[in-house]
């Protein structure tokens, strides 16, 4: 399994990773309705979904590789009055929880941070903490994307390339995925949902960025 190694988010242009994605609105009514009250926000970043998920009178729990992130959302939640179990800590290893102890986790651009053999291992881990009928909701990046398809970055696999365009993610590896390597890795997940998006045009620019995102609920 290839090394991990995280954002280097002192490079990035932090201010679109502080504003939660849309899609987190809908999980949180979902998610409360069902009754569910232990989130994992797996791959947090800066934090922007535990601070939101919190927010929302979930209980949160946050780890990332980073250093600066971990940090930043440490000082983050204390600035928000918010009580969050922050931990720095590498998600393809295995994760600092127990089996069957949360009840859904949020993963937004966090696992595809590996290859093939990290992958299939988080994916166990996922289910490993997820409580019987817990969800897991996150992305894949697709194979039908640019960065796979023409930047011509180096593979170390038949599904991973690292990144070496120069920015945060230099030398992160990435695992692409179809619709196929998707039920295939989450075979023992009820799948809810899988959407296929592509990101034409992004922050004002021309862009060929596709991503699956998935829900599913362990079995």
């Amino acid at each position: 399994m290839v090394d991990s190694k995280g954002w280097e988010w002192e490079k990035a242009n932090q201010s679109p990773w502080l504003k939660p994605t849309d899609y987190c609105y809908y999980l949180a009514n979902k998610w409360s309705e069902l009754g569910y009250k232990k989130v994992l926000d797996l791959g947090a970043g800066l934090g922007r979904h535990s601070i939101f998920f919190a927010q929302q009178g979930f209980d949160v729990s946050a780890i990332d590789i980073s250093d600066y992130a971990v940090n930043y959302l440490k000082e983050w939640s204390q600035r928000e009055n918010l009580d969050i179990d922050i931990k720095l800590g590498d998600i393809m290893s295995s994760l600092p929880y127990a089996d069957n102890s949360i009840d859904c986790i949020f993963a937004y651009h966090a696992i595809s941070h590996t290859d093939t053999t990290g992958i299939i291992k988080l994916v166990s881990e996922i289910e490993r903490v997820l409580k019987p009928e817990g969800e897991v909701y996150t992305s894949m990046c697709s194979k039908e994307g640019w960065e796979f398809v023409k930047a011509g970055y180096p593979k170390i696999d038949e599904n991973t390339v690292i990144i070496k365009e120069d920015g945060p993610e230099k030398d992160v590896p990435h695992f692409f995925a179809n619709r196929e390597d998707i039920l295939n890795l989450f075979n023992n997940f009820d799948i809810q949902l899988i959407r296929h998006i592509d990101y034409c045009y992004l922050n004002s620019e021309k862009s060929d960025s596709k991503y699956y995102y998935i829900n599913g609920r362990k079995k």
